[in-house]
């Protein structure tokens, strides 16, 4: 079976939700919660940005790329696992979705320290951003999702109402139970909408 993976990153993790189709009917396959934050890393809270506040500018800069760098090995590694994991059942994932938050601006690190919010708007990117290139890295199509158009995305990518696939995603849930909150429904419709296009894309070309 083909399989798509969703994702909703926050500071340090992201939930995972591995979907795939088979009878006209959507499957969970694989539910996690991937870590985003190595061990040697834990002593801050996924918010290298406000670990740098007030830190000399080269120590600032080494401690943002550090936490960029940790991220994405991280995302690469957990990507890998579940890769991994879906082959030992038999299925392919090929297509990864990940949901964004609004495009930044292209500010240096002195520009984001300087204002809080965008101290919270650079992390807030940073995980997407790390996981986005990790599935590229790992060799499937990988596909930004941005969080406030997914209600809008939703009819005109799986050809129905937002509140009917909401429904879908609730009955996914109860076919694997907790947890199964806001963050995996929305990964669910975002893999749903990735692994659609990618059917689509496969059958026209």
């Amino acid at each position: 079976m083909l399989v798509a993976i969703g994702l909703k990153a926050h500071s340090g993790w992201a939930a995972l939700i591995a979907i795939g189709r088979e009878r006209d009917a959507y499957r969970v396959v694989d539910r996690r919660r991937i870590e985003l934050i190595s061990e040697r890393d834990r002593d801050w809270p996924g918010q290298p940005y406000h670990a740098a506040e007030g830190k000399p500018p080269a120590q600032a800069r080494r401690m943002v790329d550090r936490g960029i760098a940790d991220a994405y090995a991280c995302a690469r590694s957990e990507l890998r696992v579940a890769l991994a994991r879906a082959r030992e059942a038999g299925d392919e994932i090929v297509v990864c979705a990940v949901l964004t938050p609004a495009p930044m601006p292209d500010w240096s690190v002195e520009e984001i320290l300087a204002v809080h919010l965008r101290m919270h708007q650079a992390e807030g990117a940073l995980y997407p951003a790390a996981l986005l290139r990790a599935a590229q890295e790992c060799g499937l199509c990988a596909v930004a999702v941005a969080q406030k158009s997914l209600k809008d995305r939703v009819p005109s990518a799986l050809r129905m109402p937002f509140a009917t696939a909401m429904d879908h995603a609730a009955a996914l849930g109860k076919s694997v139970g907790a947890p199964w909150g806001a963050d995996q429904k929305q990964a669910a419709l975002a893999g749903m909408i990735a692994l659609r296009e990618y059917r689509a894309t496969s059958r026209s070309s």
